[in-house]
């Protein structure tokens, strides 16, 4: 069985809480350096502010977030073992702040645009989709992209996409425009905003 895998919250209320991670053959987790970078692009701004985390997998962009005080978390997650762990991670932070969307985030995205609408929200999106080398998932930066041309702009603040470094995404993805990418090594942080 080998030791479970773990990782640390950096920063914020809940710093030094260990997130376990679901097994690395259905998900990868963000490295804790691409985790640092964002964090300290936004800083401040996600004080109040709700978070949706396409992709969960172990939560640990979103409670990371939560823990520097964004007001409310939406997690998008399908895999079944993933959203088990993702489950043990938010019960040690607050459940009472998080809402967990289990089964197909390209599905699952109207209902927490439906969610953000109604409480007149914004947030920040970060998607993160499994890299399309993996089996079944050639087409899924395709979907990515129509997922983002269909949210709708009173409910973004603004859409961080982690991706594969060798990808690249359009500057303008409906009314988004690309505002900055990181390179990480293998993967790469891209930022887009309303126009």
């Amino acid at each position: 069985m080998g030791s479970r895998l773990t990782k640390k919250i950096i920063a914020g209320k809940y710093k030094g809480k260990e997130l376990l991670l679901p097994s690395k053959t259905t998900t990868r987790s963000s490295k804790a350096i691409v985790l640092e970078s964002f964090f300290n692009t936004l800083q401040f701004d996600i004080v109040d502010s709700c978070f949706v985390e396409v992709f969960s997998g172990s939560g640990s962009i979103g409670l990371e977030a939560l823990s520097r005080g964004a007001k409310k978390i939406y997690f998008m997650e399908k895999d079944k073992d993933a959203l088990k762990t993702l489950k043990k991670n938010i019960a040690q932070t607050d459940p009472s702040l998080c809402e967990i969307f289990g089964g197909d985030s390209f599905i699952n995205i109207s209902s927490v645009v439906a969610r953000l609408k109604k409480s007149g929200e914004d947030a920040y999106f970060y998607i993160d989709p499994p890299f399309s080398v993996r089996e079944g998932m050639e087409d899924i930066y395709e979907k990515m992209v129509k997922l983002i041309e269909n949210l709708p702009k009173e409910c973004v603040k603004m859409i961080i996409i982690e991706h594969m470094t060798g990808l690249e995404l359009a500057q303008q993805i409906g009314v988004y425009e690309k505002k900055k990418s990181k390179k990480f090594g293998k993967t790469t942080l891209t930022y887009y905003d309303v126009e």
